[in-house]
């Protein structure tokens, strides 16, 4: 029998949204002149308040609307986000037009649809904000890669950009039963398991490539797999997983890694720290209270504003290549 520790799915999907914040408002601050990356190496991270942008603002607005089962209202996740737009966050050209769009009466299926010229979206955000949506479903794989494939949808409608939401939330799932079961994946091992849940695509094609890299130098990796500079899921989401599953039990060291690799700082943290958080919670190697104390508080509503099943999952398939006993 393997002994379990008794985290409720809300306690995960708060970790990762802590997480996923403290990166979030951590990485933006590395678009402030002056500050430092060997500082942070040194243990010397900015001063506060660490504001948080767009990438934190999406995931509450995800995370309080989640249903007590963990699954998505699209129409209700729309309004939502519309609701919360605060271009002043830092969002993207793309999702400034989409959500006003929203906002002003459009639907989001049209609206999502045709963006791009009708290709629809395959930036970054739907992935940038879903890991507390998965860490909800740690054990159900399945359902995290469901469910963030419908959020992703709201508001892009390329299956690059879907997928990219699916691969992150199926990453934080995984991360969250091993946390539950007390043994930590190997990086491979993370991979592979979110690689099952993947069909081709670049976003695909690049896990592939993080998974034949494991070990190699931030530098490297980022060179090999993009750093979100292009803003695209294809170009964010593997360099994003590679350091997750290098550093899963370490948050610092994944945040730093993120910083190092430069690009869009802001958002490859932000996937990160909501993956490792999942896993790590709060304490040592987890999120450091000092930064968690620095970043921008969080808004109320997400306290939660839902009630979140605490039933405890068994995933419907393999788990880091196996079956839990």
């Amino acid at each position: 029998m393997i002994s379990r520790e008794h985290t409720t799915p809300q306690d995960l999907c708060r970790d990762s949204l802590d997480g996923l914040s403290v990166g979030d408002a951590l990485g933006a601050q590395f678009f402030v002149p002056g500050t430092s990356v060997a500082d942070l190496r040194a243990g010397r991270p900015p001063e506060p308040v660490w504001p948080w942008t767009d990438d934190t603002e999406m995931a509450c607005a995800l995370v309080a609307e989640l249903g007590a089962d963990g699954r998505v209202d699209q129409d209700r996740l729309a309004a939502a986000f519309a609701t919360r737009f605060d271009p002043y966050r830092g969002y993207g050209g793309g999702a400034v037009v989409i959500l006003r769009q929203i906002a002003n009466g459009g639907d989001w299926r049209d609206v999502s649809r045709a963006a791009f010229d009708g290709q629809g979206s395959m930036g970054n955000g739907a992935a940038m904000r879903v890991a507390p949506l998965g860490a909800f479903h740690a054990g159900d794989s399945r359902s995290a890669a469901l469910e963030a494939m419908r959020s992703a949808e709201v508001t892009h409608a390329h299956a690059e950009g879907i997928l990219g939401a699916a691969a992150v939330a199926v990453a934080a799932a995984e991360a969250g039963w091993a946390r539950q079961v007390r043994d930590r994946p190997e990086p491979a091992a993370l991979l592979d398991a979110v690689l099952g849940y993947l069909i081709d695509s670049r976003v695909r094609t690049g896990i592939e490539r993080a998974r034949r890299i494991l070990g190699a130098e931030v530098a490297e990796a980022a060179y090999e797999l993009g750093n979100g500079a292009q803003v695209l899921a294809q170009d964010t989401v593997p360099f994003a997983l590679w350091v997750a599953a290098t550093w899963l039990d370490d948050f610092p060291s994944a945040i730093l890694a993120c910083v190092e690799a430069g690009g869009d700082v802001d958002t490859t943290a932000a996937i990160v720290g909501g993956v490792v958080a999942t896993y790590t919670g709060r304490g040592p190697n987890g999120i450091p209270a000092t930064w968690l104390a620095r970043r921008e508080p969080l808004p109320d509503l997400v306290a939660v504003a839902r009630p979140l099943s605490s039933a405890t999952r068994r995933p419907d398939g393999p788990v880091n290549g196996r079956r839990p006993g």
